[in-house]
């Protein structure tokens, strides 16, 4: 785990002073054509949903309603030699859903990162890498071939690793990058294996061809494919066991940050589960192994929210647990539960991240101890988190409670009888909902320590030369606020796009009697010390629940240390054997030398007299044997 700091690298690092006029031009560079891009989903979701085909593609079913209907267009056919490639887009309700989610999160976050990091001289690089992160994710979205949404899975990666690793002087930055790369790197080997199995086992890479050629698979064939496909999803939507890069990625930019854990990345592997759905329903171990990772990773990344110092790290372990809802409603077999819950929680948590960054902003550490007493100081700041933290706990009428809500459900009927065994359905239910009253806790105790209590911070930190940020201790500036101020909106009514009527009432009161609980429990801890952490109630277990039960820690002394030794192995072996061997060579090349040159030394008695022993020699020879 990442060592925490009393103040962000982005407030001490030093760098070159800024060139502010070309930071201004990659702002606009930035802005526009995302501010276009969204334009262009909202026309696309508006004819997809009236019924309208746009550029021209073919397909049938847009508008009707019909989960199944799609319209596509195809710029090129790529012969192989075996299986075609086709390069095309593919727009279905899915798609378009989830493709204005990226859109109005990727647009939210290029405004507010002209205030955040509008001074950084690195400003026009870390755009547009963010342009292109956004058009990866885009790509993944729309992609009506699975090898042209592998290209944009893969950009993201690199994308990510890219601009966790922005203020790579930092050691702790760089080593995070690296470690997000990896980690991802290791799913997507077996993600890129997946689409090999239900390409070459359905005779194309197509989507739509691939879900249509399903029956033509075997059970075992399609459970091989998709657990190599959920690989590469536990990688990139940071689940169990792959999730231990998120955290440390909040080295990154706060608005990174946001767009990784709101719109982009983590968001990838849900969709692509929920956009192969009916490989994954024919393939019931995998539902199984799915279902055991989201019991496992909401509850245990709860707990270890509830332990975290660090106000970014808090959201990013939410970030592991929320996204284990969706994998939960995933495997109860309820995919439109799972998309509801995305893009609900796309809308909070970019705002409780751009939310994060304006405190940061304002009081220059990342630290929960060094802050409080914000709410007067930071109001706006104040009451669009409140609306974040809100939809996180799944407290009306925020849009948390109602996708939260379908989610319990789709689990809860799980046990009931569906997609999983009874094992696995019933941990899912209660991981589920023991979720539900930590999330509660933690959400609430951040809160508190964010904005009650008194003001901690006593003297903010003298900005340095060339830095992004200059402390105020008061409200972010305008660029900064405008974002969080929009996004705010659907986080508190974008639930209602699910209907009212459509609520389960008995689940919606149990599941908000848990998260009151749970506030009520913390609420009451911090009252009686306001200076006090509530998470001392954790008692011995809140040393495991802040390592995050040492899974890292495993993992160093399992993979790590011995690939570490069999690097150190090698490098002995290069020396001593192969270097040696070369050496050793050497060196009887050298003594050969040694014994031709007595031949060679120069003495042209010693030549003559060689001369004529020779000739003395082949004479007697002739005569002996003539």
């Amino acid at each position: 785990m990442a060592a925490e700091r009393a103040v962000p690298e982005e407030a001490v690092l030093v760098k070159p002073p800024p060139d502010r006029r070309a930071n201004r031009r990659a702002a606009w560079i930035a802005v526009v054509p995302t501010a276009v891009s969204t334009v262009l989903a909202i026309w696309i979701a508006v004819l997809w949903w009236s019924g309208g085909r746009p550029f021209g593609w073919t397909g049938t079913g847009a508008g009707t309603g019909d989960a199944d209907a799609a319209v596509s267009g195809t710029l090129t056919l790529i012969d192989t030699g075996g299986l075609p490639i086709s390069v095309g887009l593919e727009l279905t309700a899915l798609s378009v859903t989830v493709g204005l989610l990226v859109t109005l999160v990727a647009l939210a976050v290029q405004v507010y990162s002209v205030g955040y990091l509008g001074d950084d001289p690195r400003y026009p690089s870390y755009s547009a890498f963010v342009s292109l992160f956004t058009s990866a994710m885009l790509l993944v979205v729309y992609a009506a071939d699975l090898l042209v949404l592998y290209v944009g899975w893969e950009v993201m990666g690199l994308c990510s690793y890219l601009l966790i690793g922005h203020w790579w002087e930092d050691r702790g930055n760089s080593r995070a990058a690296v470690k997000a790369f990896l980690v991802t790197r290791i799913g997507d080997v077996g993600f890129l294996f997946g689409i090999f199995a239900l390409g070459v086992g359905t005779g194309s890479f197509r989507i739509a061809d691939v879900l249509a050629g399903l029956p033509q698979m075997s059970t075992a064939a399609l459970t091989v494919a998709t657990l190599l496909l959920l690989a590469g999803v536990a990688g990139k939507s940071a689940q169990v066991p792959l999730h231990t890069w998120l955290p440390d990625a909040m080295a990154g930019p706060t608005p990174i940050s946001a767009l990784i854990h709101a719109a982009t990345m983590v968001a990838a592997g849900i969709y692509v589960v929920a956009r192969l759905f009916p490989a994954f329903l024919g393939a019931g171990p995998t539902l199984d192994v799915l279902a055991v990772m989201a019991a496992l990773g909401m509850l245990g990344a709860a707990l270890a929210a509830l332990a975290q110092e660090d106000l970014k790290r808090v959201l990013a372990y939410s970030t592991i647990s929320q996204l284990a809802y969706m994998a939960a409603a995933l495997a109860a077999g309820d995919d439109e539960a799972a998309i509801f819950h995305l893009v609900t929680h796309g809308a909070f948590k970019a705002l409780l991240f751009l939310c994060a960054g304006a405190v940061i902003h304002a009081v220059g550490s990342n630290l929960m101890r060094d802050m409080g007493g914000l709410r007067t100081a930071m109001p706006v700041t104040f009451a669009t988190m409140t609306v974040g933290f809100a939809a996180l706990m799944g407290l009306p009428p925020a849009s948390g409670f109602f996708s939260k809500d379908t989610v319990l459900v789709a689990v809860e009927r799980s046990v009931s009888g569906g997609t999983l065994t009874d094992a696995a359905a019933w941990l899912l239910y209660a991981c589920a909902l023991a979720t539900v009253a930590v999330t509660g806790a933690y959400a609430t105790r951040a809160w508190l320590r964010t904005f009650f209590g008194t003001r901690r911070v006593v003297a903010l930190p003298e900005p340095q030369p060339g830095t992004a940020h200059v402390f105020t201790g008061d409200e972010a500036p305008l660029s900064m606020r405008l974002p969080i101020v929009v996004l705010a909106v659907p986080a508190a009514f974008l639930g209602f796009a699910g209907g009212v009527t459509g609520l389960h009432w008995s689940a919606a009161a149990v599941s908000l009697a848990l998260a009151l609980l749970g506030a009520g429990i913390t609420y009451a801890a911090w009252r009686g010390d306001p200076q006090a952490d509530p998470a001392r109630l954790l008692g011995p277990f809140r040393v495991p629940c802040e390592r995050a039960f040492y899974l890292d820690t495993a993992y160093r002394a399992l993979f790590v240390r011995p690939a570490l030794g069999l690097a150190r192995g090698v490098v002995a072996a290069d020396r001593g054997v192969v270097d040696g061997a070369v050496r050793g060579s050497a060196g009887v090349a050298l003594r050969a030398s040694g014994v031709v040159r007595l031949l060679q030394n120069g003495n042209l008695q010693l030549y003559v007299s060689g001369l004529l022993a020779g000739v003395l020699l082949i004479a007697v020879g002739a005569v002996m044997f003539g």
